[in-house]
């Protein structure tokens, strides 16, 4: 998978915490932190985007399935504007 690379700035704060992430193993960098941060963003933002009718936790359910198992295109998430 090919990676590009990016700066963010964050405050402080965050940064403290997102060290304490990996310190206590729950990542094993602060890139994969932020790349899950930003996996998370994008898929809450496709799911707020949904018409979901009936059973709603059932059809996240099975979206949430079928992307899981898709390969994600990283060039198409970072030409997202």
């Amino acid at each position: 998978m090919s990676m590009v690379m990016t700066q963010v700035r964050l405050p402080k704060k965050i940064l403290q915490d997102i060290e304490l992430l990996v310190e206590s193993g729950f990542y094993e960098t602060k890139s994969d932190v932020v790349r899950d941060a930003v996996r998370r963003l994008l898929f809450d933002k496709q799911v707020a985007s949904l018409n979901l009718k009936g059973n709603s936790v059932k059809e996240v359910k099975k979206i949430r399935k079928e992307l899981s198992s898709k390969r994600i295109d990283l060039n198409k998430i970072n030409s997202l504007q």
